[in-house]
Parts: C-alpha cells; structure tokens; sequence
C-alpha cells in the first residue's frame, strides 16, 4: 500500500503501528512520514531521537514513563486486600517484554509478589493460565496485536479464574475487563493532524520533535465489578472518565 502512495506522489503519509511505520518508511525516505501511534520509537529505529528525528518521520510515541506503576495503583485502590499479581504478555515482542520487566518492578516498589505469564501465540494462552498456581488477586494484560487479536479469549480465562484484569485502552473494557488506564488514541490522532499540518505549511519532520501522551482515559466496566463482588469506592468511579454500566 506505501509503494502505491508513493507512485500517487502523496504530500504525506499518516499512518501508526510500529510495523506499519517501518513498511512505510521502506517505501519512502522523502515523503513525509506521521506517525500518530508508535512504541518507542527510538529503540525501534524509526527516529534518531525523541527531540531531532533527523529524517523524514516524525509523530507520537505512546511511551509514557511510570504507566505500569499508575495501573498497579489503581488496581490496589480497587482490591485494598491484593497481595500477588498476575501480569500476561507476548514475550516474542520486545515492547511487550520491556513493559512485563516494569510491571515487576513497579510491584515490587508496592510491596506485591508477581507471575508472569508468557505467550508467544494464541496456543500459549490457556496454558498460561493453567501455570497460575492460584493466589494472584488480579491480572495485568499487556497489549501488542497478539493480545488484541485474542482480548475476548484473555478476559473469558481471566473471568472463570476471577482475576480482575486492568489494560491499556477502554475497547478492553467494553469487551469485559475491569478498568484501563492509557492514552487517549483520539487525542493522538487529532495531535497528527496538526503534524500534517506544520508539514504541508513547510515544516521538515527532521525539525519536528516526537511528543509522548498529553491525555490518558481511565475506563471502569461496573458490571465487571460487580460480577466479580468488587464494591468500588464512589471516589474511584468519579475520578473515572467513563464508567460502563
């Protein structure tokens, strides 16, 4: 598809997803290039730097320091008693495993003990959990295309074994989760657009420094709680920006 924008000769290609940004940027080195959702862009090559991109792509990372931490807090807010938790991801993606060694981390500065669930396909998911050896008070899912692609089967597992889940956007939550705490996607594509905008006005993406979230969403699913025993404190769902009934 970017070899084609490429023959049309387009002004600028809009485009997220690291992989989606790398394929673009194989097609081009002179088009302009906006990305309005990437990893880290640095460690995954695709700018020299945060403050001077130095080539044709600039955009918006959704790295944001201390996300793990926020979310671990959130989550103790909603289980006061939560001793041990359970964290999920895709091992084979390295933003995936970063994200799992700051999860261990940031509950270790809680106080609270760790599993850490490891998958590299869809097949590795139920065995996942049947590593579980009980005592987790909750579930961390850390998303990548893996994770998204099998949300349903996650939460389904998650549900039978009672562990309250917390993800990084709210489209988890509407399919059964418990809460997300994370960028706002709207804001980041809206954020593009003045990119695009600088661009066509004669900015060069080598001049225009990558920006990290300004907007993070915090979603609870009530009825999730609910089914689960969790009284949420009325404090929490007020500070929540949405609250799925």
């Amino acid at each position: 598809m970017c070899d084609g924008f490429v023959r049309l000769r387009v002004d600028v290609i809009v485009t997220s997803g690291t992989a989606n940004v790398i394929a673009a940027m194989q097609a081009t080195s002179v088009i302009p290039i906006v990305f309005a959702v990437a990893g880290d862009p640095v460690a995954n090559k695709l700018v020299a730097s945060l403050a001077k991109p130095g080539g044709n792509v600039t955009g918006l990372s959704t790295v944001a320091t201390d996300l793990a931490g926020k979310r671990l807090e959130l989550l103790r807010e909603a289980i006061p008693s939560l001793r041990r938790l359970a964290a999920i991801g895709n091992i084979g993606n390295s933003l995936s495993a970063l994200e799992l060694s700051e999860v261990q981390a940031a509950a270790a500065r809680l106080g609270l003990e760790t599993d850490i669930l490891t998958i590299r396909q869809a097949e590795d998911i139920p065995s996942a959990f049947e590593a579980l050896k009980g005592g987790a008070g909750a579930l961390y899912i850390v998303a990548d295309p893996l994770v998204n692609t099998h949300r349903d089967r996650i939460q389904t597992l998650a549900m039978g074994a009672r562990l309250p889940t917390i993800y990084n956007a709210r489209e988890h939550v509407e399919a059964g989760g418990l809460m997300s705490y994370g960028p706002n996607f709207t804001d980041l594509y809206r954020r593009a657009a003045q990119y695009v905008d600088r661009i066509l006005r004669g900015a060069k993406p080598a001049n225009l420094p990558v920006e990290q979230p300004a907007k993070f969403d915090f979603v609870v699913n009530l009825r999730t709680a609910k089914a689960l025993g969790l009284a949420l404190l009325p404090s929490m769902l007020a500070r929540a920006d949405e609250v799925i009934e």
